[in-house]
């Protein structure tokens, strides 16, 4: 993967990420930059952390199932990109703002255990990929969460919740269509 595709990708796993800061935005009606460092470093942090683990865990699995890792790479990618395109149509409820008005180091922790399960296994899926730098796609996951977490709450404080569900519809399109790349080059189409 080269640059480009790394970046997207990173654009497309934050966006869970993103759409939480949003809500955290909403529920403090003024975004400090307190407050909009703790989602970006949280966020940024454990969304750099968990592809990291992924990719390690994958390759040591990975020689195994060489003949299919593009269908196993495809597949993780399309059924998280399918998943956050569900959880944005099926939500009933945009934010829960007592719930995100909370900052609290526990509070922050689960938020970004639970926003970075997914890339637990986009790191599974890129040692799968191969012709990936692990490390050039950790920074640029953590870097642009980050940044678009911190804008998250700005938004969400400006905005409201009108941008959660179009965020984890790009985000879920964006992953599908990473998957889909990956598996026609390796079968030779692209």
């Amino acid at each position: 993967m080269g640059f480009w595709e790394l970046l997207l990708l990173a654009i497309g796993v934050s966006m869970d990420a993103f759409a939480v800061s949003v809500c955290k935005g909403l529920s403090t009606k003024k975004a400090s930059v307190s407050n909009m460092a703790k989602c970006g470093v949280w966020f940024g942090g454990f969304q750099a952390l968990m592809p990291l683990i992924g990719f390690f865990l994958g390759s040591l699995f990975a020689e195994q199932i060489v003949a299919v890792d593009h269908w196993v790479a495809f597949v993780l990618l399309a059924l998280i990109g399918a998943n956050m395109l569900k959880e944005a149509f099926s939500k009933e409820e945009e934010c829960d703002c007592d719930k995100n008005a909370d900052f609290s180091i526990k509070t922050m922790f689960t938020m970004a255990v639970a926003t970075s399960i997914d890339a637990l296994a986009i790191g599974i899926s890129l040692a799968m990929a191969g012709n990936v730098n692990i490390w050039t796609a950790i920074l640029l996951i953590g870097i642009t969460t980050g940044l678009l977490s911190a804008l998250g709450v700005k938004i969400g404080s400006i905005f409201g919740d009108k941008f959660e569900k179009k965020a984890q519809i790009a985000g879920g399109v964006i992953l599908i269509i990473l998957g889909l790349k990956i598996l026609l080059e390796h079968l030779g189409v692209l």
